[in-house]
C-alpha cells in the first residue's frame, strides 16, 4: 500500500484482494458520507506504479452504466497501459467511479439530499488513496467523461477548476434538459436540485479559474448539434478550449478510440 491511514475518511472501505487483480484493475466499495450509502469505483494501477506518486485521472461514465463501464466496455485500463508502455504518456492511475447509482443517472449534480459533486471531487481521490493507489493529495488530478459523464466533467471541471490540471469530455450532454430523453427520473431544477444545469453557464460563471479544456463529438452523434453550439458560444465569449469532431456515433467504440486523445491531452498538461 502507498499510504497507511490511522483514521479512514470513510465509515467502511473494502478493497479487492491483490491476488485476484488482473490487468492492473482493483475494485473498491466505500460508504460515502456525501451520498449516505455504499458506492463503488474501479481503479487501474499501472505495473510498477506502487511506491510512486502518480497523476490521477477520474473517468465518469454515462447513463445506465456504473464503475465498470469504462474498463469493461471500452478497455480504458488497457488503453492506458498500452500508452504508458509505448512512452506516449507517463504512468498514471485511473479512478472510474460509479455516479452514485441514482435512477438511470445522477447527472453528477446535487439533488435529493445527496451531494454527487462531493463524491466525485472530494471522496473519489481519497478512496483511491486509501485503496493503495500510488496517489496523494498533491498528485496532479484530471477529469474526463462520456455523455452524462461529459456533462459532469464540464460542470465539475468548471466549478472546481483549481483542483484539476485539465478536463476532457466526449459526446457530452451540455444541458440537463438533454438528459430527459434518456432517463425515467427527472433532474430538472426543483426541490433541492441544483439550478445551474447548463455546462455553458457553469463555464462562464467560473471563466477566471478554468483548467485547460478539450471536448469532442462524433459526426453521427445526436448530441453533435449541442456540442457545436457549446463550441461556438465558448469561441464567441473568448474562452480558450480545444474542440474536435471525429467519425462515429454515441457508442463505446468511439469512446474507446478517443480516450487516447484525452490521455495524451492530460499528459501535455502535467506540471
Amino acid at each position: 500500500m502507498f499510504a497507511v491511514f490511522a483514521v479512514s475518511a470513510f465509515h467502511t472501505i473494502k478493497v479487492s484482494d491483490p491476488r485476484f487483480e488482473q490487468a492492473g484493475l482493483r475494485y473498491v466499495t466505500v460508504k460515502s458520507r456525501s451520498l449516505g450509502q455504499r458506492v463503488d469505483l474501479s481503479l487501474f494501477v499501472p505495473e510498477g506504479g506502487d511506491g510512486r506518486q502518480l497523476p490521477l485521472v477520474i473517468l465518469l461514465h454515462g447513463v445506465y452504466s456504473s464503475h465498470w463501464g469504462w474498463a469493461s466496455c471500452a478497455g480504458a485500463h488497457l488503453t492506458a497501459a498500452r500508452l504508458i508502455a509505448a512512452g506516449d504518456i507517463p504512468p498514471l492511475v485511473l479512478a472510474m467511479p460509479s455516479d452514485g447509482l441514482w435512477g438511470d443517472g445522477s447527472g453528477y449534480l446535487p439533488h435529493d439530499g445527496k451531494d454527487f459533486e462531493s463524491w466525485i471531487v472530494e471522496e473519489v481521490p481519497l478512496a483511491a488513496q486509501e485503496a493503495g493507489a500510488p496517489v496523494t493529495e498533491s498528485s496532479p488530478r484530471f477529469l474526463a467523461g462520456l455523455s452524462m459523464g461529459g456533462y459532469g466533467t464540464l460542470r465539475l471541471g468548471a466549478r472546481f477548476g483549481k483542483k484539476f490540471g485539465a478536463i476532457s469530455a466526449h459526446s457530452s450532454i451540455t444541458n440537463i434538459e438533454q438528459l430527459e430523453d434518456f432517463v425515467e427520473e427527472s433532474l430538472l431544477p426543483g426541490g433541492d436540485s441544483s439550478d445551474n444545469t447548463s455546462a455553458l453557464e457553469m463555464l462562464l460563471a467560473h471563466r477566471n479559474n478554468l483548467p485547460p479544456i478539450r471536448f469532442d463529438c462524433g459526426i453521427d452523434d445526436d448530441l453533435l448539434g449541442a456540442n457545436r453550439e457549446l463550441h461556438a458560444e465558448l469561441e464567441k465569449r473568448g474562452i480558450e478550449h480545444l474542440y474536435e469532431e471525429f467519425p462515429g456515433g454515441h457508442e463505446w467504440s468511439y469512446w474507446e478510440e478517443h480516450l487516447v486523445d484525452t490521455l495524451r491531452f492530460f499528459a501535455r498538461h502535467l506540471p
